[in-house]
């Protein structure tokens, strides 16, 4: 491990991490959140945080909630690093499918040498996102994350995905019987009044989709599409 991770423990690590992802997807992180993310007690997240702040890796403000310090945040990349290259390594090189990584890296990405993320990245030639299309933060803790609207959000149009969410394993499984991976292209045929399914079609297939299931398929308008 890297100094910047070494003797901090897996719990640690498991919270920066879970602090960055919701900084991505609220203004204010708040202690009920990290509990939801975590599935832990309120009581465990006051104490983490009290002793987070106490190592100098969070600042914690009631009326703000909960921020990464620059040592914070760069300990929860180099996880965040971890995980996702562990996920394109378990899909590329060992034939794992998109439903079944997150469990293993989350298992892997506390313990592996730098040396060993090193040879991962250097194998699958440097890529720049997980099989999700999360995009994984470079050595030097630069990340290149960008905000997409969902598929909810198009009645009409083609868009190509570019992530879904990976929390659910049984929803990736579905997504990938829809066909539904980053890269491919959609076109949306419309959809349903008062909250009904999306009618889409992919490589050629007429499918219908969820108006919630498409809220965790985040796409962006396809070239041609563009004005």
């Amino acid at each position: 491990m890297s100094r910047a991770t070494l003797l901090l423990g897996a719990a640690v690590e498991d919270y920066l991490k879970s602090i960055y992802k919701l900084s991505l997807e609220n203004e204010r992180v708040t202690p009920k959140m990290v509990a939801a993310e975590q599935g832990v007690s309120l009581a465990a997240v006051s104490k983490m945080v009290k002793r987070l702040c106490e190592q100098k890796l969070v600042r914690y403000d009631r009326g703000e909630g909960i921020d990464l310090s620059p040592p914070g945040r760069k300990v929860a990349l180099e996880i965040v690093r971890h995980h996702r290259l562990i996920e394109a390594y378990l899909c590329e090189a060992l034939g794992y499918s998109w439903d079944e990584v997150d469990e293993e890296a989350e298992k892997l990405e506390h313990v592996i040498s730098e040396e060993f993320e090193d040879r991962i990245d250097r194998l699958l030639g440097h890529p720049t996102h997980d099989p999700h299309g999360a995009p994984i933060p470079t050595k030097d803790g630069e990340v290149d994350h960008r905000d997409h609207p969902a598929l909810s959000e198009f009645d009409s149009g083609r868009v190509v995905v570019q992530r879904v969410n990976d929390h659910d394993p049984a929803m990736l499984r579905y997504l990938g019987d829809c066909g539904l991976y980053p890269g491919v292209s959609v076109d949306v045929l419309g959809e349903e009044p008062f909250g009904g399914p999306i009618h889409i079609r992919v490589a050629g297939e007429e499918i219908s989709i969820g108006k919630e299931l498409a809220t965790h398929v985040f796409v962006e308008v396809a070239e041609e599409g563009k004005k």
